[in-house]
C-alpha cells in the first residue's frame, strides 16, 4: 500500500508561491467556448431527454431539480448569428456546438432536410465570422423512437445511430474539419444506467458495462464509416473523454484506495486500454462480468477530447446500501456543484490522456459560480494548469471553455451558471460576467 500511495499522490501545489500570469500558448493555439444542442437550442420535445423532463421517479418526484424543463433554453436555435457576435467579443477562434438528432431525423428513417439546412447556415455564419466549428454528434440526446427501440443497449442500433451521423457528415464535411463523435461516453452510461439520475433512469450495472461497450464500439465504427466518405480522409474525428479523478479519502485506508481505484478503471483506465489496445474490460465483483475486444480501436483516433472539471474523495463506509460517500478537505474552495475548484487535477487529466500519444482539444472546461466571485480564480488557475502540462511536453491543441452562455445543466436544471455570459431567461439578454474577463484577457493576449 505505501508503494501505491507513493505512485499516486494526490498532487497539491501552493497557489501563494505560483505566478498565475505565467503561462505561454503557441499562436497557432485555438480557443474556443462549447454549447450542446439540447442544452441551449430549446424547442426540442422529441427526444429522451424531453421525455425525462416530464416523468416522475418511484416517489413521484420530478425528475429535474425544482421541475424544470428545457423548455426554450438560451432560444440559440434562433438567435445563433447574435451569439456568434458574443464569440467575436470574447476573441475565440473556434465553437464546439452538437447538431440535436431528433430534429434531424425526428422519426426512424425520416430525415428533415430544413433541420440539416439549418445547421449548415449555422457552420457558414461561423465560418464568416472567422470560427472554427468543431461539431459534436452525440452529446446525451437521441430521439424518442431510438430510446424506444433500446438506445445503445442492443448492439444492432449501432448501425442506427451511424447511418444519422454519415448523413450530418455528408451535409457538412465541406464545411467542418473537427468532428467530435461521443461526448463522455462512461458519463451516458454510468448516470443513466447505474446511478438513475439521466434517462433511461436505470440502476443495472451489467447493463452499464453493455452501454459504455456499445458507445465505444459505436465510436469506432463511426470512424471507420466516416473515413470511408467522400472527404472522410480530411475529417479529424475523436471521442470526447470525461476525466473526475477519484482520489482515496484516506490514503492508509485500504478500502478507500481500492475503491478509488475501482472507479478509476472502470470510468477512465478501461477506455484509455480500449484505444490502447482494443481491449475492453468492465469488471464488479459479484454483479458484472464483460470483456470486448475490437483490434481497430487504437486505429480510431485522431484526437482525443477532455472534459475536465473538478476530482472526487473516496470514503469507504460499512453501509451496503452506500459502501462509499464522496468527501472534500475543509480548506477546499467550492464550486456551486458538489466539487470543489482543483487546478491540479487538470494537469494530472491531460497527464493522464498524453498517454494516449494524441494530440488532445480541451472540449470542455468551466464553473458554476452563481455569485462569480470565483470563476476568474478558476479560470487563472486552469489555464496555468494547462500552460504547465504544455510545458512538460503534452500535446493540447485547444481549449473550448464550458460553457459560453447559462444553460439547461441536465439534472440541474437552470440552478447552475457555468456561461462566461449571464443569462436572462425571461427576456433572453446576454451579459458578459465580470469573471469571465480573465479569459478574454488570455485569449487576446496573443
Amino acid at each position: 500500500m505505501l508503494i501505491w500511495r507513493q505512485q499516486h499522490p494526490e498532487l497539491r501545489w501552493d497557489w501563494n508561491k505560483i505566478d498565475t500570469n505565467d503561462i505561454h500558448f503557441p499562436k497557432e493555439f485555438l480557443w474556443g467556448v462549447a454549447t450542446a444542442a439540447h442544452q441551449v437550442e430549446g424547442n426540442t420535445d422529441n427526444n429522451n431527454w424531453s421525455a425525462w423532463e416530464n416523468a416522475r421517479d418511484e416517489n413521484c418526484q420530478p425528475r429535474i431539480k425544482n421541475n424544470q424543463k428545457a423548455g426554450l433554453a438560451c432560444d440559440h436555435w434562433n438567435r445563433y448569428r447574435e451569439d456568434i457576435l458574443l464569440m467575436q467579443e470574447l476573441g475565440v477562434q473556434a465553437y464546439r456546438f452538437s447538431v440535436e438528432w431528433s430534429k434531424i431525423e425526428p422519426r426512424e428513417g425520416e430525415f428533415d432536410e430544413a433541420a440539416l439546412q439549418h445547421y449548415r447556415e449555422v457552420c457558414d455564419a461561423l465560418l464568416a465570422a472567422g470560427l472554427t466549428p468543431m461539431v459534436t454528434l452525440h452529446h446525451f440526446t437521441h430521439p424518442l423512437w431510438f430510446e424506444q427501440k433500446g438506445a445503445f443497449e442492443k448492439t444492432e442500433n449501432i448501425a442506427l445511430w451511424i447511418r444519422f451521423c454519415e448523413r450530418v457528415f455528408q451535409a457538412l464535411h465541406e464545411k467542418v474539419n473537427l468532428w467530435c463523435t461521443i461526448n463522455e461516453p462512461e458519463v451516458f452510461a454510468s448516470q443513466g444506467y447505474f446511478q438513475g439520475v439521466f434517462p433511461p433512469g436505470k440502476k443495472d450495472p451489467e447493463r452499464t458495462g453493455v452501454v459504455l461497450k456499445n458507445l465505444l464500439e459505436a465510436h469506432t465504427q463511426v470512424y471507420q464509416a466516416i473515413k470511408r466518405l467522400p472527404g472522410g480522409d480530411q475529417a479529424r474525428l475523436g471521442l470526447v473523454k470525461d476525466i473526475f479523478q477519484f482520489d482515496p479519502d484516506n490514503r492508509w485506508n485500504i478500502f478507500d484506495w481500492l475503491i478509488s481505484r475501482k472507479l478509476k478503471h472502470l470510468f477512465t483506465n478501461s477506455i484509455l486500454e480500449y484505444f490502447r489496445t482494443g481491449h475492453f474490460g468492465f469488471s464488479i465483483p459479484g454483479m458484472v462480468h464483460l470483456e470486448h475486444f475490437n483490434a481497430e480501436a487504437p486505429r480510431t483516433l485522431d484526437f482525443i477530447g477532455l472534459n475536465y472539471y473538478s476530482h472526487l474523495r473516496v470514503k469507504f463506509q460499512f453501509n451496503p446500501q452506500e459502501f462509499f460517500i464522496f468527501k472534500f478537505l475543509p480548506d477546499e474552495i467550492m464550486t456551486d456543484m458538489p466539487y470543489p475548484i482543483y487546478a491540479e487535477g487538470f494537469y494530472r487529466a491531460i497527464k493522464t490522456l498524453a498517454q494516449l500519444q494524441k494530440p488532445i482539444y480541451i472540449t470542455e472546461n468551466g464553473i458554476a459560480d452563481a455569485r462569480d466571485d470565483r470563476r476568474e480564480l478558476f479560470i487563472r488557475r486552469y489555464l496555468y494548469a494547462m500552460s504547465r502540462a504544455m510545458q512538460d511536453g503534452s500535446d493540447v491543441r485547444g481549449y473550448f471553455y464550458w460553457s459560453l452562455l447559462d444553460n439547461f445543466e441536465w439534472a440541474e436544471g437552470y440552478d447552475m451558471k457555468f456561461g462566461l455570459y449571464e443569462v436572462d431567461f425571461k427576456t433572453q439578454q446576454r451579459r458578459l460576467r465580470d469573471g469571465a474577463k480573465a479569459f478574454v484577457k488570455t485569449v487576446r493576449r496573443k
